[in-house]
């Protein structure tokens, strides 16, 4: 088979973020000549030095002449594909393509692709950890640590590319064809981009289109959407669930995860071993465990990645208690379905901080879950006026212009023994570089109360 060759190709790199800086250097060593062009003036010292290593670098906007000499459109994933730039190539029919696309034709080893609305990220670095475990070379990233073109050198043929997949990557797929795939499941989101839900369940659905007999996908039995939308995969299927029984597949059988067949349950590992806040979590780890028991990594090897995974930073990740209340960080909650589960996790008395830029869905699905569970609401951001709109008629809702005025306004309204809640249900990019700067962020504001607390105290 003849390896694909970028080899003297023009080739255009839309967007400077994270993905993009892993394509460009990818570019630029198989060969091509290398255009990075992104509308922003500003951006990190990674991109400029790109430069040092023959890229071009095309900053504050997409020239129409620098369109017009591609060969090959490589789109970062948070650039639209809509974009009036790309009118030009497409309509000559120049290839447009996602840096996990690219970065697939060049990868040796086996690669394992995750997706789903939510819990993308913990099963992905889970399942990684379940492979180290077991003394397998397990390559993470995509969405979630580095981009997979930056694993491209360090392919080899054992390697096995655990790799998070969003809908942004995965709707300019083309070629790419994952040993196993894994969709944990399917809810609105992302409507501010794709056009609609079928729009949003279609790139996701791109995960397996390219998989035959010999591969496998492994699947949600608990999410009706996920199985209707992989009934016509041709790829062999395995089956996980933690609320429906399953007469083969892995599920949660009394005190731990097991593997059943028609002959019985085999126990891959004790419900004890798992030490994450909130119960939808568990799903991720039932998923994790059948894509490694697929591979064919022992229970003993599961069960010690699993004991030792406390969970990741922003995914209701517990940040402290000041005078017994209590503050979790779930920024990674940027959708209302993964708010629903954040709240659902940490019972009641809440007070709950929401808002960022409102990526679509209806807020108002959530307002019986505040109601009784919510003690007040604190809004900010672009979507405030919404917020206020959905949850003012059921609870307290108080608007404040920073995510720090958020963290001490909640803190006021909160009662001995409950909890601030940071679940957005929004994106970030409103006030944020991203998620992350906004976790961060909370969790700094947090550690400044419990200083002023401590401070209080000493000279009480």
């Amino acid at each position: 088979m003849t390896e694909y060759s970028v080899r003297g190709a023009n080739v255009v790199v839309v967007g400077a973020a994270r993905s993009g800086v892993g394509a460009a250097r990818l570019l630029a060593r198989r060969g091509a000549r290398v255009t990075v062009t992104e509308q922003r003036h500003d951006v990190a010292a990674e991109v400029r030095q790109l430069a040092d290593e023959g890229v071009e670098l095309e900053l504050g906007g997409h020239r129409a002449d620098t369109m017009a000499a591609a060969d090959l459109v490589v789109l970062s994933p948070g650039v639209p594909p809509t974009i009036s730039a790309l009118d030009g190539p497409r309509d000559r029919g120049v290839p447009i393509i996602s840096e996990i696309e690219l970065a697939s034709r060049w990868v040796r080893g086996r690669i394992v692709a995750v997706t789903g609305t939510k819990g993308k990220s913990t099963t992905t670095v889970l399942l990684g950890r379940m492979l180290e475990a077991s003394g397998r070379l397990a390559l993470v990233g995509g969405n979630v640590g580095t981009a997979l073109s930056t694993q491209v050198e360090a392919s080899t043929p054992e390697a096995i590319h655990v790799v998070e997949v969003s809908s942004f990557q995965l709707e300019l797929t083309t070629t790419f064809r994952p040993w196993i795939s894994v969709f944990l499941n399917l809810h609105t989101d992302h409507l501010d981009r794709h056009d609609g839900p079928e729009a949003y369940a279609a790139a996701k659905a791109r995960i397996f289109a390219n998989q035959e007999a010999s591969d496998t996908l492994v699947v949600n039995a608990d999410d009706p959407e996920v199985l209707r939308l992989t009934r016509g995969s041709r790829a062999s299927r395995v089956r996980y669930a933690v609320e429906t029984r399953l007469d083969d597949g892995v599920g949660v059988d009394g005190e731990a995860i097991v593997r059943r067949t028609t002959t019985g349950a085999e126990p891959l590992v004790p419900l004890s071993a798992v030490h994450l806040l909130g119960d939808h979590l568990l799903s991720d780890v039932v998923a994790a465990t059948a894509v490694a028991d697929r591979v064919g990594v022992s229970a003993s090897a599961m069960t010690a990645a699993v004991d030792r995974f406390g969970g990741l930073e922003h995914a209701l990740e517990p940040v402290g208690t000041v005078a017994g209340v209590r503050f979790v960080n779930d920024s990674k909650a940027t959708n209302i379905e993964a708010a629903r589960r954040a709240l659902e996790s940490c019972g009641h008395q809440l007070v709950v901080i929401m808002g960022g830029r409102f990526k679509g869905g209806d807020l108002g699905l959530l307002a019986p879950l505040i109601a009784s569970r919510a003690e007040a609401v604190v809004a900010l951001g672009e979507a405030r006026d919404r917020i206020l709109d959905a949850y003012g008629a059921v609870v307290r809702v108080v608007e404040v212009a920073s995510l720090e005025d958020a963290v001490s306004v909640a803190y006021g309204l909160a009662s001995p023994g409950g909890t601030v809640l940071l679940a957005p249900a929004c994106a970030s990019l409103d006030m944020f570089k991203d998620y992350a700067e906004r976790g961060r962020l909370f969790k700094q504001a947090v550690g400044r109360l419990q200083e002023d607390a401590r401070i209080r105290v000493t000279t009480s």
